[in-house]
């Protein structure tokens, strides 16, 4: 398995989604670096499991150790590994239909990959379980980018069919954006919340699942970060981001939109402002040949519907190689979007730091 990653910084994730718990691995921090581990443990619990109305009701409290790399407070430049112990997993549930192919999961694929000697259970290593120890590493890459005023905004911006107002459509320097960060349902439009909620309760309430799209802006990058041509942004970005589990798609600025357009239309024409380049719009998503034009860079993230549903579906038993059927039971997110938000921002943050820590 390919479970480390980075150049500079690097992370080695681990864990399995009904074993002792999940992990991160973070190497290569600067030494005597203070970490704010409670806005870390506040990312976390927007991350966490059965905390809003529409999320599995798997009850994990993700309180992180940290086992090393830490003393006296500060980073101490050996490597820092944290472990969350996973508490409240119901194994059972997975003996019964062990053998067979749950559709849209990755248990065929893994059995074939690893041999059938991979933990099935919940979905083992594939699982969005791992995203936790996700979240932690990314926590850790928002503070050091912090310390360049670069911050992140994300909200839902549609479900199903339903949408949100669009980051695209704002001025994102008039706007404070602060109240998404504290939102179970972080919506920009208030009222638009309650729509979207109801429509994933009433799916749940048939046994379904349903899609969605996180909307992000990353602000205060500064212009000339990214690496043409295998190192652009949008290809470091979109390999973190493509980890999560669950995402099927990812579009930078006006993304697959501008394929409608004319150059008239989606050329951002450039201006002075006190002495700074900036461009009047942002349809290119604030990057230009792969690298950072210092307007916002904004991307969509496309979430596929939570595969495993209480619905009966076709498949195959993978012990006799025999048509057969299955009806999933457990704790499932009937969407995973709303929890979805601190996992692309920790994704987003990890990928940006490894830009900028090879550009300076």
């Amino acid at each position: 398995m390919s479970g480390t990653w980075g150049n500079t910084i690097k992370y080695t994730i681990f864990g399995e989604s009904h074993g002792e718990g999940v992990g991160i691995i973070v190497d290569h921090l600067p030494p005597g670096l203070e970490l704010d581990f409670s806005a870390i443990t506040k990312d976390l619990q927007r991350r966490r499991p059965g905390n809003t109305i529409t999320a599995t009701t798997r009850n994990e409290e993700d309180e992180f150790e940290i086992l090393s790399g830490v003393f006296n407070g500060k980073v101490t430049g050996a490597p820092l590994c944290a472990f969350i112990r996973n508490t409240n997993h119901q194994s059972k549930d997975y003996e019964k239909t062990k053998d067979l192919l749950r559709p849209g999961h990755a248990d065929f694929t893994g059995f074939i990959k690893y041999k059938g000697f991979h933990d099935y259970r919940g979905g083992g290593h594939f699982s969005g379980r791992l995203t936790a120890a996700l979240v932690f590493a990314g926590g850790i890459a928002k503070q050091l980018l912090a310390k360049h005023h670069i911050r992140f905004i994300s909200h839902i911006y549609q479900i199903g069919t339903i949408c949100d107002l669009s980051l695209r459509e704002l001025d994102l320097s008039k706007h404070d954006f602060s109240d998404l960060y504290s939102k179970d349902f972080p919506t920009i439009d208030a009222a638009i919340g309650p729509v979207m909620q109801n429509k994933v309760l009433d799916v749940q309430e048939k046994g379904d699942s349903i899609g969605g799209i996180v909307e992000t802006a990353i602000m205060n990058l500064p212009a000339g970060i990214g690496s043409p041509f295998f190192d652009s942004i949008e290809s470091v970005l979109s390999h973190l981001v493509f980890s999560i589990p669950g995402v099927k798609g990812i579009e930078f600025g006006d993304g697959f939109d501008l394929a409608k357009m004319r150059g008239t239309e989606a050329n951002d024409e450039f201006y002075v402002n006190n002495g700074e380049v900036r461009t009047f719009t942002n349809h290119c998503g604030g990057i230009l040949g792969g690298i950072s034009t210092g307007m916002p860079i904004t991307f969509r993230t496309a979430f596929k519907p939570t595969s495993s549903i209480a619905v009966p579906q076709k498949t195959v038993n993978i012990n006799t190689l025999e048509n057969d059927f299955i009806e999933i039971v457990g704790r499932h997110d009937p969407c995973i979007v709303p929890r979805a938000l601190p996992v692309v921002e920790a994704a987003a943050a990890m990928a940006l730091l490894d830009l900028l820590s090879s550009t300076y």
